[in-house]
């Protein structure tokens, strides 16, 4: 931040003066300074809009103690504010007329960097007579291929430097200029200024040396002198007008350092007036009747300097407040240049250490003119101005310019810093799986909350969709289908044994275990539906216990019925003890005790870890699943080991008992339906692990209907077939029919 203060020569006023700051539009007299002078504060003002995305900037100074002094104060500041340096040049001090070829080749080799590099923003700060070396930048050059066409730059300049030039200088090019902004010291019109400067000749000035030579060089004239005989070259009249000079080399508007220098000289005037008036109060001797005033040291010329306030012919406030600060600001002025060496100042920006908080720093982005360079297109602005010239196409005011190392990582991508380049020159990597940037330049991907997921391009969290088993969906109403057809397929085929209870191949081997493993199987099948839809606290307590109890009695009976038909078998052959088994007793004792085991694994299940409603936001990418959490997985697996090991154990039993004669080939069956159903559960468990969200619930219902639908099929058909197609078959001759 830029503060105008009274700057005492021995302690400083401001903690942050430093010996040997810039003093800018000062009066230097004895021992006093009245200037504007640079000075930076920790914290600025406030930050540039976000349209002014510099961070990849350029930097010019001067080859002296006050340019060394200017990047050690804003080199730190700038990086914590995340803006880096593509490079920092300085031009030498010209100190002998023959440096003249060195200062000219340091800036060749200054300009081409400066036009080789990405850096679209220069920061420039240099001495009042500094301008005159940048003019030289469109005419230096190392490089053998020299474009018409200029790259264009932002120039961001200090109020120290001023725009001027030498006199051979009056007509070359400004274009590279073009746009440029800077800091001027606060300035204002004063009255009859413009006027003044009309008046000004070197007849008018009589006694002022420097106007006449400053009238020879500026108007390439001279003047005859008095003993010459004949003059050389042209003659100066006196007459010219300052006006016809160009803008750049001669200004007839009131500048910042004239403003500073007007309201300098009042304010000494006011100063040395209030001495006077003091001393004439304070009378410290009388001598010969008259009055003497005592010496006093200069320095005491400070302390009137504190208390001086007025108002100048401006209408502005010049005074100082208890530091001795002089209450005033800075100017932000952007210069717009045109082909006749003229130019136009448009002040677009103020900085104003007594404004508010947030008000500090003002700009008007809109206000300001870039380089055509910046502009894809051609406009026209209408030739309005009070020069009445007409605008190039370079006054196109569009999108500000960027200065970037590298250009903005979009969303969906993160930066990654180059290896051994500053900080502001990244890569851009795309973000990870699961993670999302949702702006420009983010420095990490982040990611989504439990209830969100990353889009495909991975710059926005969209809602997870809420998955489960439904009967709206088609799974659901294939499962709820197929489940519904085969309990209804179990109900006919009991309906049908019910109606044929009296034949033989009803009552062959157990009629009450065929009637049993028929509802156990038709159990099974409407079990199905409890897995199908939104989960339930009470769905999620039945539907494995049930499904564990009503298979296991299943299994049970078909397993009793193998028993019984091997001990049926051998019973048959004379003198077997094995008679005394064959009977219903141990047909119900097998399937009570086997269910009864299974049951208590249940309740022990649903007493210490019972299955439960929960939410999984994690298996399934982009989905919410409602799922019944087993509770205890191990209890989940004991329910399934201990049925494979009765199927597995009808299994064995059956396949021993295939050969059997055909009589009591019912084995045979059993064992086709037993593999099915092993097979199938088998297969189930690699299955399940391997599947997430509803598409487990649905492998777990696909082997219940499938393994079910083997039992029924295997074991009941043939005695379908019978009883509908083959009545004749149905008698107790055929079932007691042995083949030898």
């Amino acid at each position: 931040m830029a503060k105008c203060r009274l700057q005492y020569p021995h302690q400083p006023l401001h903690k942050y003066h430093q010996k040997g700051d810039l003093i800018i539009g000062g009066i230097a007299s004895q021992s006093f300074i009245v200037s504007n002078s640079i000075a930076f504060t920790e914290e600025p003002p406030q930050a540039l809009p976000e349209e002014f995305v510099w961070t990849w900037i350029g930097v010019i100074v001067m080859d002296n103690s006050n340019g060394e002094r200017f990047v050690e104060t804003v080199f730190p500041m700038f990086s914590q504010n995340g803006v880096c340096f593509a490079f920092i040049e300085r031009i030498p001090t010209l100190t002998f007329v023959n440096d003249v070829k060195n200062v000219l080749e340091e800036g060749a080799k200054i300009h081409d960097k400066l036009l080789g590099s990405t850096a679209n923003a220069l920061v420039v700060n240099g001495e009042s007579y500094s301008f005159t070396f940048f003019r030289w930048f469109p005419y230096l050059t190392e490089q053998e291929l020299i474009t018409t066409t200029l790259k264009g730059k932002v120039w961001i300049a200090t109020a120290q430097l001023v725009v001027t030039s030498f006199v051979f200088q009056r007509t070359w090019d400004m274009t590279i200029f073009q746009g440029a902004l800077t800091i001027t010291i606060h300035s204002n019109n004063l009255e009859n200024f413009h006027r003044f400067l009309e008046s000004r000749n070197p007849s008018s000035a009589a006694g002022d040396g420097f106007i006449t030579e400053f009238w020879q060089n500026a108007f390439a004239c001279v003047f005859p002198m008095r003993f010459q005989e004949q003059a050389q070259g042209n003659i100066c009249t006196g007459e010219e007008k300052l006006e016809s000079l160009p803008g750049t080399f001669f200004e007839m508007s009131m500048t910042g350092h004239s403003y500073s220098i007007y309201n300098a000289v009042y304010t000494v005037a006011h100063a040395l007036c209030k001495i006077s008036k003091s001393r004439l109060r304070h009378r410290a001797m009388v001598e010969g009747g008259g009055l003497k005033l005592q010496k006093e040291p200069s320095w005491q010329l400070h302390h009137f300097l504190r208390s001086v306030s007025f108002n100048n012919s401006a209408g502005d406030e010049v005074s100082f407040d208890q530091k001795g600060e002089l209450i005033a600001g800075f100017d932000i002025i952007n210069w717009i240049f045109f082909p006749n060496q003229s130019f136009r100042r448009v002040k677009v920006g103020r900085i104003d250490p007594q404004a508010s908080p947030g008000h500090a720093f003002t700009i008007n982005e809109d206000a300001i003119t870039w380089h055509s360079w910046f502009n894809k297109q051609s406009n026209v602005i209408s030739p309005h101005s009070e020069l009445s010239l007409n605008y190039p196409e370079n006054h196109v005011k569009k999108v500000q310019p960027l200065s970037l190392c590298t250009e903005s990582c979009h969303p969906g991508s993160s930066k990654q810093v180059k290896e051994g380049e500053p900080f502001c020159c990244y890569d851009c990597i795309p973000c990870p799986e699961g993670k999302i940037a949702d702006q420009n330049d983010m420095g990490v991907c982040y990611e989504c909350t439990d209830e969100n997921y990353p889009n495909k391009r991975k710059n926005l969290c969209i809602p997870k969709d809420v998955s489960f088993l439904s009967f709206e969906e088609p799974m659901g109403i294939f499962s709820a289908g197929f489940a519904l057809s085969f309990s209804s397929i179990s109900a006919l085929v009991l309906a049908l044994f019910l109606k044929h209870h009296n034949t033989p191949i009803v009552k062959a081997n157990n009629q009450d275990l065929s009637y049993t493993l028929l509802i156990s199987l038709l159990l099974c099948f409407l079990c199905a539906l409890l897995f199908i839809g939104h989960p339930q606290k009470v769905t999620c307590l039945l539907r494995q216990s049930a499904f564990g109890i009503i298979f296991t009695v299943a299994v049970s009976c078909v397993l009793a019925k193998t028993i019984t038909v091997v001990l049926a078998f051998i019973a048959t052959k004379p003198g077997s003890r094995m008679r005394k088994w064959v009977g219903r007793r141990l047909a119900n004792s097998i399937v009570i005790c086997c269910s009864f085991i299974q049951a208590t694994i249940c309740i022990m299940w649903l007493a210490f870890s019972p299955p439960f409603p929960d939410v999984d936001k994690h298996s399934t990418y982009g989905e919410i699943v409602l799922e019944c959490n087993e509770g205890s997985a191990t209890m989940f697996y004991c329910v399934l080991g201990y049925m494979g090991f009765l199927a597995m154990a009808s299994f064995t039993v059956a396949f021993l008992a295939r050969k059997l004669p055909n009589s009591f080939n019912e084995a045979k069956f059993i064992t086709f339906s037993m593999m099915v159903f092993c097979s199938v559960w088998f297969s189930f468990v690699p299955t399940y692990l391997s599947t997430k969200g509803k598409y487990m619930v649905t492998v777990e219902i696909f082997c219940i209907l499938a393994s079910s639908a083997g039992l029924l099929g295997c074991i009941f058909s043939p005695k379908c077939y019978i009883i509908l197609l083959r009545p004749e078959l149905n008698n107790r001759e055929q079932v007691m029919l042995r083949k030898c």
